[in-house]
């Protein structure tokens, strides 16, 4: 979701042919580069070039976390998050390439209900029954609910 509507934002203010660059790290589970190529096209950005961080030009930048946190604290130098570190990272160069067209509504992916998720049988719920199950299908329905509204967990 944030991809896909990260990129749209995007359409209001990018001239034709603009270039945007997007990093992320190869290890991500939050933003994988899969998401970024497809929220990309959704939205008419033509993925143009891949190439690793540490050879990208501004590779000396302050990386950030991309969250809250940024507000407080930045990783130092050799530091990663959730061992994420800039060997690793990748930048994604995507060219604007409108073609006139009126775009379909984005399709964002909500969350599963709490109902779904407190009668899941199998994962950390297998074994699990009553107010324990209750609880861990609570932490997991919150979660995702903040991670859909764009609010990062980490």
């Amino acid at each position: 979701n944030l991809m896909r509507l990260f990129f749209r934002a995007l359409r209001s203010f990018v001239k034709p042919e603009g270039i945007v660059k997007v990093s992320s790290n190869m290890g991500a589970v939050g933003v994988r580069y899969s998401y970024i190529i497809e929220s990309a096209l959704e939205n008419e950005f033509i993925h143009v070039e891949t190439l690793p961080f540490l050879e990208w030009r501004l590779h000396r930048y302050g990386r950030s976390y991309g969250d809250r946190r940024d507000a407080y604290k930045r990783p130092g130098e050799g530091q990663g998050y959730n061992v994420q570190k800039a060997e690793a990272d990748m930048v994604y160069t995507f060219e604007y390439r409108p073609s006139g067209n009126v775009l379909p509504r984005q399709k964002l992916r909500l969350p599963p209900t709490f109902k779904t998720i407190q009668a899941c049988p199998d994962g950390p719920f297998q074994n699990l029954h009553g107010e324990a199950r209750r609880k861990l299908a609570k932490e997991l329905y919150h979660r995702f609910l903040t991670e859909v509204s764009g609010t990062h967990v980490g």
